[in-house]
């Protein structure tokens, strides 16, 4: 198994910087950013690498000698969104970082399915919790339909670079559970369209991601290594679908998430938290977690994503691949001696 770093956490220094700090973890992998939500900032002769081998070749060569190699490529984003500003640019970074992956001769693209608006002429996302009503299940419908031409094509373009794509699991999407990978692919006949096993957002719905990946076992391409806390006595009170985000004024720091969308701020007593690996679940449980996404591909890449808010950025990394690690050796995987 390769195991790595999703390399956002990283966009603050330069890319042979951040390999660096991964090969100092003991980690292998980097998984690079090539679009959607966040720029391609580790990848600035893009354009050049898609037409030049002398750019490519200079690219790959920045990785050599380092001890950590490319284990992916990610442009997590909407391509279903309902503003055709956001979705087409979006979509066309799917299209070209599956472009990119083959250049680079990597065969995992991860992303997300995306998320169309509840009617045709709508502007904003609609997302489904709870299809208890006929209303609901009419919205779900027509997001399928587009969900399914979308994925159809992109399914085939992937096929056509030898690149597979691997989708999280993530709510605010139309793909975030078993049943819905199950449906994709049904209404598709995709074949290389499955999963990113992330497990931080199964935890949350309180889904067991070890159970996941044995029930799509081949299905599962890709993973991502990060935690979840529950909040057991605010959760009590708001529940796992707790909705008290505030929403971040221009001066303040925030994220793009395309056009005039940009992310909101977490709730300060939030029912469940995204932290480090080790944080919400044990050793134990990540090594259970290893042993089955190898008994589903014996190269597995596994990445860590770092998004718990009360860490910095090396201190989040070095918690995270010291639990990561530890569950490598509980299940006999060889990894390489800390720098």
């Amino acid at each position: 198994m390769k195991l790595g770093v999703y390399n956002a956490i990283l966009h603050d220094r330069p890319l042979p910087e951040a390999l660096e700090v991964i090969a100092g973890l003991g980690l292998t992998g980097i998984e690079i950013n090539t679009g959607g939500f966040l720029p391609a900032v580790h990848v600035p002769t893009f354009d050049d690498i898609l037409v030049s081998d002398a750019a490519r070749d200079d690219y790959l060569g920045i990785f050599e000698g380092t001890g950590v190699g490319i284990a992916g490529l990610n442009c997590n984003g909407n391509p279903l969104h309902p503003k055709a500003e956001i979705a087409q640019k979006h979509a066309e970074d799917i299209r070209r970082s599956i472009r990119l992956a083959e250049r680079l001769g990597q065969n995992r693209v991860v992303t997300m399915s995306g998320l169309p608006g509840g009617e045709p002429g709508a502007t904003v996302t609609n997302w489904v919790v709870n299809a208890w009503n006929s209303a609901a299940l009419d919205v779900l419908d027509y997001q399928w339909g587009i969900a399914a031409d979308f994925w159809r094509e992109t399914d085939r373009l992937a096929a056509d670079h030898g690149v597979k794509v691997a989708l999280e699991l993530h709510p605010q999407n139309i793909v975030f559970n078993t049943a819905d990978v199950y449906k994709l692919v049904e209404l598709t006949g995709a074949t290389h369209v499955g999963v990113e096993l992330d497990a931080s957002h199964l935890f949350w719905q309180q889904m067991d991601p070890v159970a996941v990946v044995r029930e799509l076992g081949p299905l599962v391409f890709h993973a991502a290594a990060k935690d979840v806390r529950v909040n057991p006595e605010n959760a009590k009170l708001y529940g796992v679908l707790d909705n008290r985000f505030r929403r971040l004024s221009a001066d303040e720091p925030r994220t793009n998430l395309g056009g005039d969308e940009w992310a909101n701020e977490w709730p300060k007593d939030s029912a469940w938290d995204f932290v480090a690996l080790g944080r919400g679940h044990d050793a134990a449980y990540w090594a259970e977690f290893l042993s089955a996404l190898r008994d589903v591909d014996a190269e597995m890449m596994v990445n860590i994503e770092h998004e718990d808010v009360s860490l910095g950025r090396i201190e989040g990394l070095e918690v995270a691949a010291g639990v990561l690690l530890e569950a490598a050796r509980m299940i006999g995987e060889d990894t390489p001696a800390r720098a």
